[in-house]
């Protein structure tokens, strides 16, 4: 099958040229005919594997001219940097079309995207957040919203935008075509569908344990975080062969200590991304490694999901992944359109349960390389990976002079009283021989008969 087939009108079979894509790629080609019969669609598919143009496609086809203000397409996804990503997707394919596209995100002044809003948009792509605090400030009006397509809704759901979501729909008009993409089906995601979506259409591409074919897997045994730094230098010396790399760490703290480590030997050639990166030096550390200006990227799971960078010729994974799925996303960043690429996965000891669980979803094995004998083998630990001594009671231990002791007087005696609680107001009638509130006016009256 080529664009050819699907009927696509001229303008945007003139950015598909533009942009050289000819042959649509399967979950393009499966959801096409779905999205264009404007029924709710659930599409599963890899990340890499072009599901933003699998959506924007037919939505273009069919998105004819207007004037009105409000946005009719409504486009949500997990992060600021997939915002910035989608429009400039989105802004490709309108090239030859009279289409307004706008990004909002959270970070950034509200006030500015509130007046670009108010000039008029077709197509809104936005954060959670930041959209439902532009809907509650009544300058965004969500009425007529034909089209809401939510992507890399299993990333939203982890990152906790389930409450804010939730609150969305209530603003959104109840006639619409929901369209979800998502590269795993989680409970959470199922559960999404069921409460929102009416009898969806099912579009499920490859499995998400499925590994792509054209990506050559490694794994080396390492003992700490420091053998594996030590590993990592020798490997990232070889500028040629490593010569677009993505190095993926599971915390922001540990991106930090292994940027710090490799910022040694490799300065001019390293950025790091994550959520305490402020947003100018994310979307310049993403730009700077796209452009090649970096040569090596280090970065937390998030990024994992849906930004496409191409001609990565390598994913290292520092550490192993404790869900094996993001294994599948964090190697899915290399060997793209039909690339080759290589993923290497650095593991301990202590993770060899999360490989197997890589392994069993693969139903495959990755290939154990030999530790290079010209690596040192390091003895020193961080904190993560040192034993925790826990100490039984010991009453010759110094005491903290500084810990707050027990008080020094004994109570005065109204703290000391019976907390009575519910039956305390029968007590004081029984008492006084008369009723404690107003209300009760026969009360004297019974008593004295």
């Amino acid at each position: 099958m080529t664009f050819e087939d699907l009927n696509l009108n001229t303008p945007l079979y003139n950015a598909l040229n533009d942009l050289g894509f000819s042959t649509p790629t399967p979950i393009q080609a499966e959801a096409f005919n779905v999205v264009c019969s404007g029924t709710d669609i659930v599409g599963i598919a890899q990340t890499g594997t072009g599901k933003t143009f699998a959506y924007m496609l037919p939505i273009l086809k069919h998105l004819k001219f207007s004037t009105q203000e409000s946005p009719r397409i409504l486009v949500l996804v997990p992060t600021r940097e997939l915002v910035v990503q989608v429009v400039n997707d989105i802004e490709n394919l309108t090239k030859y079309m009279n289409t307004r596209v706008l990004g909002v995100y959270g970070g950034t002044n509200i006030n500015t995207q509130k007046q670009a809003i108010a000039k008029g948009v077709d197509i809104l792509v936005a954060t959670p957040g930041r959209l439902y605090d532009l809907g509650l400030s009544r300058v965004l009006q969500l009425k007529s919203i034909q089209k809401l397509v939510i992507d890399e809704v299993d990333v939203m759901l982890d990152l906790g935008f389930r409450h804010q979501l939730i609150n969305i729909f209530d603003l959104l008009p109840e006639k619409r075509q929901n369209i979800m993409f998502s590269a795993t089906m989680t409970e959470d995601v199922d559960i999404l569908i069921n409460d929102f979506f009416k009898s969806p259409e099912r579009v499920s591409i490859a499995i998400s344990g499925t590994p792509l074919e054209n990506i050559k897997q490694s794994r080396y045994q390492a003992s700490n975080f420091y053998t594996k730094v030590n590993l990592l230098k020798h490997l990232l010396i070889e500028i040629e062969t490593f010569n677009k790399v993505l190095i993926f760490v599971s915390h922001k703290k540990m991106a930090d200590r292994l940027f710090e480590k490799l910022d040694e030997l490799f300065h001019d050639e390293l950025c790091v991304i994550h959520s305490n990166k402020t947003q100018n030096y994310r979307l310049r550390s993403i730009e700077q490694f796209r452009k090649g200006e970096n040569r090596i990227l280090v970065a937390t799971d998030v990024m994992a999901r849906g930004l496409d960078i191409d001609n990565v010729s390598h994913v290292i994974n520092f550490d192993t992944p404790e869900y094996p799925e993001n294994y599948m996303h964090r190697i899915g960043r290399t060997g793209r359109a039909e690339r080759e690429g290589t993923a290497i996965l650095l593991s301990t000891e202590s993770e060899q349960e999360a490989v197997s669980n890589i392994e069993d979803l693969m139903n495959m094995r990755i290939s154990l390389e030999d530790f290079p004998e010209n690596v040192e083998v390091s003895t020193e630990l961080i904190d993560e990976e040192r034993p925790q001594i826990r100490e039984h009671y010991n009453p010759i231990k110094r005491k903290d002079e500084d810990a707050p002791g027990p008080a020094f007087h004994e109570k005065s005696e109204k703290n000391s009283k019976e907390n009575l609680g519910g039956s305390y107001k029968f007590k004081i009638a029984a008492k006084y021989k008369k009723p404690k509130t107003r209300g009760d006016k026969n009360y004297n009256k019974r008593n004295k008969k």
